[in-house]
C-alpha cells in the first residue's frame, strides 16, 4: 500500500504545501536526509493559534500537531514528489505556544508523533524534542520541524 493510500485509509487528505512566510525555504535534502523547516498547524485554511494552558487546551494543541505533522508530510510531497521515498521519520521538534504553568507538552506533541506511526508503521518512530514557547510565529499554537531519512 503506498503512503498516499495510507493517508486516505486513515481519513486524512494532505493540505497543499505552504509557502514561506520569510527567508527560508520549506526543506533541504543534504545527506540523504530531508530538513523540514517549522510548519504551521492550518484548519479549514485558518491558522490555529492560541496558547495552551491560557486560551487553548491540551486537547486543541494536540490536533494543531497533528495538522503540523500533515503540513510536514506536504512539503515532504512537494519536495520529493512521492512520500513513498520516505525511508524513515528521524526526528520531530515540537514547539507549543504555552502559558508559564503548561506542562503538557509532550502530550501535545504526540498529535504529530501518532501521525507519523500511523503513516509510516515502525518507520515512523522517531527521536523528538517537545519544548513550551512564550509565543511563536503569526500566534500559531504549535510549530513543529522534521528531519527524514529519504531512501536513494
Amino acid at each position: 500500500m503506498s503512503i498516499d493510500d495510507r493517508l486516505a485509509e486513515l481519513g486524512h487528505e494532505l493540505p497543499q504545501a505552504a509557502a514561506p512566510v520569510a527567508a527560508y525555504v520549506p526543506t533541504v535534502l543534504a545527506g540523504g536526509l530531508l530538513h523540514v523547516s517549522g510548519q504551521l498547524p492550518f484548519r479549514d485554511g485558518a491558522l490555529m493559534a492560541g496558547r495552551c494552558g491560557e486560551d487553548r487546551d491540551e486537547a486543541y494543541g494536540t490536533l494543531a500537531a497533528e495538522r503540523c505533522g500533515l503540513m510536514l508530510l506536504a512539503q515532504v510531497k512537494a519536495a520529493l514528489g512521492s512520500l513513498d521515498k520516505v525511508e524513515r521519520v528521524v526526528k520531530l521538534g515540537v514547539f507549543v505556544n504555552s502559558a508559564p504553568t503548561f506542562s503538557a507538552q509532550p502530550k501535545v506533541a504526540n498529535g504529530a508523533s501518532e501521525l507519523m506511526v500511523a503513516v509510516f508503521g515502525e518507520p515512523g518512530k522517531h527521536a523528538r524534542s517537545a519544548v513550551g514557547v512564550p509565543v511563536l510565529p503569526l500566534g500559531a499554537v504549535v510549530e513543529i520541524d522534521a528531519i527524514f531519512a529519504v531512501r536513494a
